[in-house]
């Protein structure tokens, strides 16, 4: 079936971009937390993207990525009513929402994108939400109203002091531990931040949840590309996560894992900005 972009949106300088996508099956069943394996087209390669949101009367989701590589170029690329060719899922395990008191929702980047279904179900179970909501300027920041909307209190902070508070979100996040207590906190984001939070909540002996979008090529398991070590355990991010405890993710590693491509996928974008390049003045 044609997965047709329905609205397009970007977002933080244009860097960052939101499709609504006609997938009435994956829609039907989607879950907060999951995923999709999606290719743009026959030259695209296979990427994993976080469902910002979904919905089964309409038969949309919503994907928002960031421009970083050649496929996420592709996408940016392609207008509404253009068909992307492959879409797979949902894949991997649902966020685990429960009711359980006092729970902060911590994003960075496009993280905020992934956090925003979990923080949103998190408040529909019950929960006390406190979103806090991460980036470097104020032109990078994505969501706050639908972060606000979805949690009982949300927190802005850039890193130059633009919007918000000046400073990190695990300042924030110190400031909520000092005032209350606190039972579970969910940090999204670049690696580097969720490392941070699991630190200071591992301090405070809270439990922390991190949602890990590692290096994927089939999303089900098959290839092991995704390995991460999770409490001195081999687990595979497509199937076993993207959800993990994360006080026991080996993230020095998981960063090392995620850099080994990098050139690479360097290379590719230079040969795709060529090829973009010789079409217009062909």
């Amino acid at each position: 079936m044609p997965y047709t972009i329905l609205k397009k949106r970007e977002l933080a300088q244009g860097t960052v971009v939101e499709n609504v996508i006609q997938a009435p099956r994956i829609a039907a069943k989607a879950k907060p937390g999951q995923f999709v394996m999606l290719r743009a087209n026959e030259t695209g390669e296979r990427i994993p993207l976080t469902m910002a949101d979904s919905d089964p009367e309409k038969g949309t989701i919503t994907l928002i990525y960031q421009v970083v590589g050649k496929t996420t170029a592709m996408l940016k690329n392609m207008e509404v009513g253009d068909s992307i060719l492959d879409i797979a899922g949902p894949l991997g395990k649902p966020a685990h929402i429960g009711k359980v008191g006092t729970v902060v929702c911590v994003g960075g980047g496009t993280g905020i994108a992934v956090l925003h279904p979990i923080t949103r179900a998190f408040k529909q179970a019950g929960n006390k939400t406190i979103a806090i909501c991460g980036a470097r300027c104020e032109d990078l920041l994505i969501l706050e109203d639908a972060m606000e909307a979805a949690s009982n209190e949300c927190m802005i902070c850039t890193d130059d002091g633009s919007c918000g508070y000046h400073g990190f979100g695990t300042d924030l996040l110190l400031q909520v531990l000092t005032r209350e207590t606190v039972n579970l906190v969910v940090g999204i984001g670049p690696v580097p931040m969720m490392k941070a939070v699991c630190r200071l909540t591992r301090e405070h002996g809270i439990k922390t949840l991190v949602s890990l979008n590692a290096i994927m090529v089939d999303g089900t398991g098959m290839c092991g590309c995704c390995r991460v070590t999770v409490g001195n355990q081999t687990r595979f991010a497509c199937v076993d996560g993207p959800e993990f405890d994360g006080h026991l993710v080996d993230f020095d590693e998981l960063s090392k894992r995620l850099a080994g491509y990098m050139t690479h996928e360097k290379e590719s974008m230079e040969r795709y900005k060529g090829e973009c390049a010789c079409k217009a003045q062909g």
